[in-house]
């Protein structure tokens, strides 16, 4: 299949979709000089949503599915796919984006919860899938290399990000369970010849019927597939025994999971955690909240929303039960102190690649109901990685904060091609419906691996393929040898999971050429300690790691050392030969979208998309012998570093420039590079008046950019917003816009 347009930018959602409506103009208008063409495909959760469900829509309103499209097209040889942060979504974030489109005319059917009919079963599954990490898997069909571009770095360290100071007294640490968690439980094995072909995953009830939970599970030669289970009783006796703990210390709770991407298990747990913490609420009020259809994995938000129907005087009696659990209980971290939003409020809220290491660089300190800022417990229920938080955590508690202007670096090789580990689990994520035992079946019938759970226990499998982590083992060489830095596999032998990974890189290791250099296999605690500890001596290190580190390392270390993880560069060389770049990270985008309705003032930094954009111009030069993308990247990374030399990123406040007036210089400084360069006559001659114009209308055009701040935006939509509307908000100065295009 060809890809007709040179460059495929994804439409996503929130502050990085809204940015796109100012950005992708210039885009189009430096490319087209060119003679590049640029295409999108809609991956947004509104898009994805259409997608899914063109039998209830009309002809008009009906959308291709892009994401199939998308995940046909990366794995062609001439793929370049720029991809924007898109919404995981949460439950909570997909019942408001289906009562959205319903209130602009789409006749889509709710979510049926507790499906009584074939129907709603067929419905309930569409939904199922388009939650959580519904698009990475489909378009990652490569590993990662993630890392800070050097512009970047060198201007983190001349211009060094505030941190929170470290004091040795600090009560600030992670609790994790260590036993009968997922970590704990974990069985793996590398799939043999005779166990090939359509496996199954089966729940054998003690004493009575035999149900098949997941059919016709593709198993290859040499995957790695792994099960495990949380023991919920265990859960239940942990949490109930940190929650205590927090109060009888006077520190904040915090609870920290992957709700998003870990779709079907993290919100379970979370649930778990909302009824801890309120166990007399629901014990006192079970009827109610039955009759009410209250889900403690839906947070407290939505219990607040449920408990707002009920009648005047049953309402008040559970809302003071509420605040006397809340009362009682320990200081809860706040999402937003002044609007009363907890860690317990909705799943997606926190997220613990993202809260984690702001907790970190905030000096272990986090927000408190009172709006000051406090020590916490960071409760981590399941063990495989909350050691690397500890780590760092006891680092900086010993060491103080850790320096920006001195940091070294952490760049990322990750393992994630083709839905690799625990993020492809999904669809092998069950809640036991009784005591029995869960297995997975090959499909001559021989167990290979096999769980004793109890009613309510939460397990799940996953499979890692075996050419991916080939392809892994080769990427991981090959930035060693680029970079010159050592490089540091994060697997430990002592974890199911992670011994059959060494063995394997133990056997791929040899197909390339090591010599000279520096590559260990360390578990990932004693791996964050070693990292974090040459890091603040300003050394460097690749982080060769799974798919969960990958996620969770590539905000940890970029947060701390750039200040946030959105200004990576992120390039997924695809193993068909294409290319896919990723701009960062998108956890902030909600906040930053509510200061825009609010403020008309976007902070969003899209310091992501400049870096994606060049490196995806890099690419097509490369494979297409295409000399004037060379030069089109070469002047956008001269633009980008005049970007950051004269501080023209966008800054936190109305009053100072927003993420608009960032487009405007990027594309000042990117035709003056064009203007200034001679290795292309043409793009030369074509940019000079373009640079000019720019250059002689800069007050004017910075003058309009941010004489609309200060009051409400109306985008039309957070979910699915009218292009025009948002085009609107976005291209406010007249004179820029005729310049460009």
């Amino acid at each position: 299949m060809s890809i007709m347009a040179d460059i495929i930018y994804t439409k996503v959602d929130e502050a990085p979709e809204l940015a796109s409506a100012s950005f992708l103009p210039i885009i189009r208008t430096f490319t087209k000089a060119a003679g590049l063409t640029i295409g999108t495909r809609d991956i947004s959760l509104a898009g994805r949503i259409l997608a899914n469900f063109p039998e209830y829509l009309t002809d008009t309103q009906k959308q291709s599915d892009a994401l199939a499209e998308l995940g046909q097209m990366v794995k062609q040889p001439d793929a370049n796919v720029i991809k924007l942060p898109n919404i995981s979504a949460s439950q909570p974030q997909l019942n408001a984006a289906i009562a959205e489109l319903q209130s602009q005319g789409y006749k889509l059917p709710d979510y049926p919860a507790e499906p009584s009919s074939e129907e709603e079963k067929t419905v309930k599954a569409k939904y199922d899938a388009i939650k959580g990490s519904a698009v990475n898997p489909v378009l990652r069909e490569g590993n990662s290399d993630r890392r800070a571009p050097k512009a970047v770095k060198e201007y983190a360290k001349k211009n060094p990000h505030r941190m929170g100071a470290w004091a040795t007294s600090s009560k600030t640490h992670v609790a994790t369970m260590g036993e009968n968690d997922f970590r704990s439980n974990e069985k793996s094995v590398t799939v043999p010849a005779v166990s090939t072909g359509a496996a199954k995953i089966e729940f054998d009830a003690k004493g009575g019927d035999l149900t098949v939970l997941k059919t016709d599970w593709p198993l290859e030669e040499g995957d790695v597939i792994d099960a495990t289970y949380m023991s919920v009783k265990a859960l239940k006796a942990f949490l109930e025994k940190e929650i205590q703990d927090a109060k009888a210390q006077g520190i904040l709770f915090s609870l920290h999971l992957k709700a998003t991407m870990m779709k079907v298990s993290d919100p379970i747990l979370f649930g778990h955690c909302v009824k801890a913490f309120l166990k007399d609420v629901f014990e006192k009020h079970a009827a109610t909240f039955t009759e009410l259809g209250v889900n403690p994995d839906l947070g407290m938000g939505d219990l607040e929303a449920k408990v707002a129907t009920l009648p005047a005087d049953k309402r008040a009696e559970v809302e003071t039960d509420i605040k006397a659990a809340l009362d009682n209980g320990p200081d809860l971290y706040m999402v937003n102190s002044d609007k009363g939003i907890t860690n317990l409020h909705v799943s997606s809220d926190v997220i613990i690649d993202a809260s984690m290491p702001a907790l970190i660089r905030a000096g272990g300190k986090g927000w408190g109901p009172d709006g000051k800022e406090q020590d916490a417990k960071c409760v981590i229920p399941d063990s495989s990685y909350a050691g690397v938080y500890s780590a760092v955590i006891d680092f900086c508690r010993e060491n103080g904060a850790l320096d920006p202007s001195k940091m070294g670096t952490v760049p990322n090789v990750g393992l994630m091609a083709q839905k690799a580990e625990e993020y492809g689990s999904h669809p092998q994520t069950f809640k036991a419906p009784a005591d029995g035992t869960i297995r997975i079946v090959d499909e001559a019938g021989n167990t290979l691996i096999s769980h004793e759970v109890e009613e309510g226990d939460v397990w799940r499998a996953c499979r890692t393929k075996d050419a991916p982590i080939r392809d892994w083992v080769k990427l991981g060489v090959s930035r060693s040898r680029l970079s010159g830095m050592p490089g540091i596999f994060w697997l430990n032998e002592n974890r199911a999971h992670d011994a059959e990974l060494i063995k394997k890189v133990n056997a791929y290791l040899p197909e390339h050429d090591t010599s000279g250099l520096d590559l260990k296999i360390m578990a990932p605690t004693e791996a964050a300690k070693y990292t974090t500890e040459r890091i603040a001596r300003g050394e460097d290190t690749i982080a060769i790691t799974g798919n969960v580190l990958r996620d969770y390392l590539t905000d940890l270390y970029p947060i701390l050392e750039v200040g946030t993880s959105a200004k990576m560069l992120s390039i997924v060389p695809l193993m068909n030969g294409g290319g896919l770049f990723e701009t960062g990270a998108g956890g902030s985008a909600p906040k930053h979208v509510q200061q825009l309705q609010e403020e008309n003032y976007l902070r969003w930094d899209s310091l992501g998309e400049f870096c994606a954009l060049g490196a995806s111009l890099e690419h097509l030069a490369n494979a297409k012998d295409n000399a004037k993308a060379q030069v089109l990247a070469d002047a956008l990374d001269t633009a980008i570093e005049g970007l950051l030399d004269n501080g023209k990123s966008p800054a936190r406040r109305v009053g100072g420039l927003d993420n608009r007036g960032s487009h405007f210089y990027i594309a000042l400084y990117w035709a003056k590079a064009l203007a200034a360069q001679d290795k292309d006559a043409e793009l030369k001659a074509h940019f000079t008046p373009i640079a000019e114009a720019l250059s002689s209308n800069e007050d004017k055009i910075v003058g309009e950019l941010n004489s609309v701040q200060g009051s409400s935006a109306d985008t039309g939509g957070y979910y699915h917003a009218p292009q025009a509307k948002v085009d609107a908000v976005m291209r406010p100065s007249a004179t820029l816009n005729g310049i460009i295009g």
